[in-house]
């Protein structure tokens, strides 16, 4: 449900526009040294303000409420809160008649009884990326010379994202874009087969942030196109490196100590300022509908750091179920 992990286990809660969002860590080895200076940097790549993502801007500003003492962990689980300060619940009022197209305004209203908070999407949004990139900060901590690095590479079907985002404001519509995320430094043998392989529990992951509709490792899709003589790589050293990596990084769901590839699929932002067609489920009948309310243009442009924290989440799991990360940390 709202839990995701083993060792390195996370709870995540909140809502957009509820008081705050955030995320419980369970696992953190003690000895960690931890502040909420750290969290800053990833906080402002994922933060709204640069052309063509939402004009609402949050401080997000960390309060480490536990699991943090003088300066380090302490074993026990880390509860890190974001307060909403800057919400505008009266944009999203008509949703619970008039539910939005691509939105989860009418599958969370009948999941729920029609109880759940609609405001911003509620426990939907991808507000509460937050709590996941926070988390991440101290997955990647604790990954230590392990590097993720995630970009964005094409949105809206273009190279030129610039170009891509600047067209999409002018029709007002939105646009996805295609993210790519390297991992290099991991060793060899992490993953747990058959259904907790690493692409198993990355994509479970990478899935759990909104607007994702696709993910491929290595070679991807294209591999069926592929002859087994084109697709195998070619080991040529002891330590398993490979020619070619076709595979991604990955045999038979466990890291083969090459650098790890992956891609992601984000879709256009499902809030637009044209008119769209709904039904008002009070009335049953079809009706036009034009979303108020700030919203991105391109939600692609603040993923790429999201992805790199759930990838971090994941192999920071794999890494202590292997011993490769202690519970004290010295």
């Amino acid at each position: 449900m709202n839990s995701f992990g083993r060792i390195f286990r996370i709870s995540i809660f909140g809502e957009s526009h509820g008081l705050s969002a955030g995320i419980l860590i369970d696992g953190v080895p003690a000895g960690l040294p931890l502040c909420d200076e750290d969290f800053e940097k990833d906080n402002e790549r994922r933060r709204s303000g640069a052309k063509g993502t939402t004009p609402r801007k949050e401080a997000d500003k960390v309060k480490i409420l536990s699991g943090v003492f003088n300066g380090t962990t302490t074993g026990a689980p880390v509860l890190l809160l974001f307060e909403n300060t800057n919400t505008r619940s009266s944009d999203y009022s008509k949703f619970t008649a008039i539910p939005r197209p691509g939105h989860a305004d009418f599958t969370s209203s009948v999941k729920f009884g029609g109880f759940n908070d609609y405001r911003g999407g509620g426990h939907f949004s991808g507000r509460l990326t937050l709590g996941i990139v926070a988390a991440g900060v101290i997955a990647k901590k604790l990954l230590n010379n392990i590097t993720i690095n995630a970009s964005l590479i094409e949105a809206g079907g273009m190279k030129d994202i610039e170009g891509a985002v600047n067209t999409a404001l002018q029709e007002g519509d939105s646009i996805g874009g295609m993210i790519e995320c390297r991992v290099n430094g991991l060793p060899a043998g992490l993953g747990e087969p058959f259904f907790d392989s690493v692409e198993s529990l990355i994509s479970h992951m990478i899935f759990a942030i909104p607007a994702i509709k696709g993910i491929e490792f290595g070679s991807g899709f294209s591999a069926a196109g592929m002859k087994g003589s084109e697709h195998n790589d070619n080991i040529i050293s002891p330590e398993g490196k490979t020619e070619t990596n076709h595979a991604g990084g990955i045999n038979g769901g466990l890291t083969n100590g090459n650098e790890l590839i992956f891609k992601i699929a984000v879709k256009p932002t499902s809030s637009i300022s044209g008119t769209q067609r709904t039904i008002n489920m009070q009335t049953k009948e079809m009706t036009d509908l034009q979303v108020e309310g700030r919203h991105d243009t391109c939600i692609a442009l603040r993923v790429p750091v999201v992805a790199e924290a759930a990838t971090a989440i994941v192999l920071a799991d794999l890494m202590m179920l292997e011993n490769k990360i202690q519970r004290i940390i010295k």
